[in-house]
C-alpha cells in the first residue's frame, strides 16, 4: 500500500491499483464496506490539501461555515468535518505509506464569529507567521462572511417580494457580476 494522489473516476491507470489499495486498506483495519463505500471513498476530497515534502506530512484543509446560534455550534462542526475524514487521514497516516497526516479546520459562524485564538493558531500552524499577515486573514474571511450573509438575505428579499420570472432572469447577473457592488444591491419597495 502507498500514498496516491486521488484521481476523478474513470483517470488514469492508477485507479484500479489505488481501488485494490483501498480495499486493502479497508480489510487490514477491518472497515466494513462494498463498492458503493469505495467510490464514495475515492470521491470525497477536503476544500485544500497542504504538503510538506520533507517531513512527509500532509494537511486536510476545511473551511466551514455553520450556524452560530447555540454555545457549542463550531465544535459540533468541527466533530463532523473530522468525522468525515478520519478514514481519509488514516490511509494516508498509515504506517506503510512513511506520510503522516492531520487536518486543521477553520470553520466560521454564518453571523461571522468564530473563535479567534483557535483561528490564528491554526494560521501560524501552516507557516503563516507574521501576526499582521494572520490578522489580516482573521478580519477579511469575518467580512467576507458577512457580506456573503448580506447578499443572501437581500437575494431572499428580492425572491419574496418581485415576480418569479423577474427574480429568476436578474440573480444570475448580480451573481457573475465580479466587482465588490453585487453585495450591494439596491432594492425597492415591492410594487402592489
Amino acid at each position: 500500500m502507498g500514498l496516491h494522489e486521488i484521481l476523478p473516476p474513470g483517470a488514469g491507470k492508477n485507479r484500479v491499483k489505488l481501488r485494490k489499495d483501498i480495499e486493502e486498506y479497508h480489510i487490514a483495519y477491518a472497515i466494513d464496506f462494498d463498492d458503493s463505500d469505495i467510490d464514495t471513498f475515492i470521491a470525497r476530497r477536503p476544500d485544500g490539501l497542504a504538503f510538506d515534502k520533507e517531513k512527509k506530512l500532509c494537511v486536510f484543509l476545511e473551511y466551514t461555515r455553520a450556524m452560530d446560534t447555540n454555545e457549542d455550534w463550531a465544535e459540533k462542526k468541527e466533530q463532523e468535518k473530522n468525522d468525515r475524514y478520519s478514514s481519509h487521514l488514516g490511509f494516508i497516516h498509515r504506517e506503510k505509506s512513511g506520510w503522516k497526516a492531520s487536518q486543521t479546520n477553520f470553520t466560521t459562524g454564518v453571523r461571522g464569529s468564530l473563535y479567534t485564538n483557535q483561528f490564528l493558531t491554526r494560521l501560524e500552524s501552516l507557516g503563516v507567521k507574521n501576526t499582521n499577515t494572520r490578522e489580516a486573514i482573521r478580519n477579511r474571511t469575518v467580512q467576507k462572511t458577512l457580506s456573503m450573509a448580506d447578499m443572501i438575505l437581500k437575494f431572499f428579499f428580492i425572491a419574496l417580494n418581485s415576480k418569479t420570472d423577474w427574480t429568476l432572469q436578474n440573480l444570475p447577473t448580480e451573481i457573475v457580476n465580479k466587482n465588490m457592488e453585487r453585495f450591494n444591491l439596491h432594492l425597492q419597495p415591492p410594487r402592489f
